[in-house]
């Protein structure tokens, strides 16, 4: 049996647990493969909601985990359920995605049970050795190994797999799942939030990104890149560089250190492309790169490029938006 973490928001699975479902859906079908159904654990209030629109995605068997402690996230909590659920399941395979709580979670998971975990796989192969290929320095080169002992841990690398959905055969079989925790379990946890603007587009969700680098020149030169982002309906992101500098927050940082993005189209503006940069943005469908410098390395990666002043280029696009539109 294969136990995945599947973590959700507002009664719907995330966009990087549906991802690593589908690689859990094609372990489980491999002929022979150890895996079998798949069972999995959500947690939150609404994750029965969530729960009930997995079978799509494979899914036999849901636990939602409730407690009355357990409102919100806490990393140690969650490892201690997991645990629970697998003393009482036995799975041969434990997944999650890739993300901060899935690798946070499965780290706990793999300290208290002295289990191996491979983190950010981009491909798992069953036999008496679990066959894993996984990403290393920061996705700028993979690596194959396998995994030994009596269950495997993995995470699955973010945007590595393409969702899947299938006609379901059936509905998700959704259990109450009540673990047993202590006070050291919940010594850390969320015990409040500060809920972003609802009229701003997710970075991660985003079908557009326009992303801004240290050529962008102060805070005042991101207004361009905002009306941008706004005609097409997207999001602005930025370099590690700027965040350095204090014209943008952290939250808005694409790379190793900030979000990994996976979006139809990223504007590139005045950003040179190191490889800490390249790893947030490497899974977006096209790249369009707006620099003065012919030679940066960004210009590797992209799809198209323009070289020149991006003070002249992105308003000549936004401007070109609304003479299309006739505004």
């Amino acid at each position: 049996m294969i136990l995945a973490l599947v973590e959700q928001a507002g009664g719907s699975p995330d966009r990087l647990s549906l991802e690593m479902l589908a690689l859990v859906r094609r372990l489980a079908e491999v002929a022979g493969a150890a895996g079998g159904p798949v069972h999995a654990v959500l947690f939150g209030d609404e994750a029965r909601t969530a729960a009930a629109g997995l079978a799509a995605h494979g899914v036999a068997t849901a636990s939602v985990v409730e407690h009355e402690r357990l409102d919100d996230y806490a990393p140690e909590a969650w490892a201690a359920s997991l645990l629970q659920l697998m003393a009482a399941r036995s799975p041969t395979i434990v997944v999650a995605a890739g993300s901060e709580r899935g690798n946070e979670v499965m780290a706990h998971v793999a300290a208290r049970a002295g289990l191996p975990l491979a983190a950010n796989c981009t491909d798992v192969r069953p036999g008496d050795r679990l066959g894993i290929t996984r990403q290393r320095w920061a996705g700028s080169l993979l690596e194959d190994a396998w995994l030994d002992g009596p269950a495997w841990l993995v995470t699955v690398a973010p945007h590595a797999v393409a969702t899947e959905e299938t006609v379901a055969a059936g509905a998700t079989t959704i259990e109450r799942f009540t673990p047993a925790l202590s006070e050291n379990d919940l010594r850390v946890r969320v015990d409040g939030r500060v809920e972003a603007d609802p009229d701003r587009v997710s970075l991660t969700d985003a079908r557009v990104v326009v992303g801004g680098g240290r050529g962008v020149g102060g805070a005042e030169g991101f207004a361009d890149l905002e009306e941008l982002a706004r005609l097409l309906g997207g999001a602005v992101g930025v370099s590690r560089a700027v965040t350095s500098a204090g014209w943008r927050p952290h939250a808005e940082q694409i790379g190793q250190t900030g979000l990994r993005i996976a979006p139809d189209l990223y504007i590139a503006c005045g950003i040179s492309g190191a490889i800490q940069h390249i790893v947030g943005c490497k899974a977006a469908k096209q790249i369009l790169a707006i620099n003065t410098d012919p030679e940066a390395p960004i210009m590797e990666k992209a799809t198209y490029a323009v070289i020149g002043d991006l003070r002249d280029i992105v308003p000549a696009i936004s401007a070109e938006i609304r003479r299309t539109r006739g505004a």
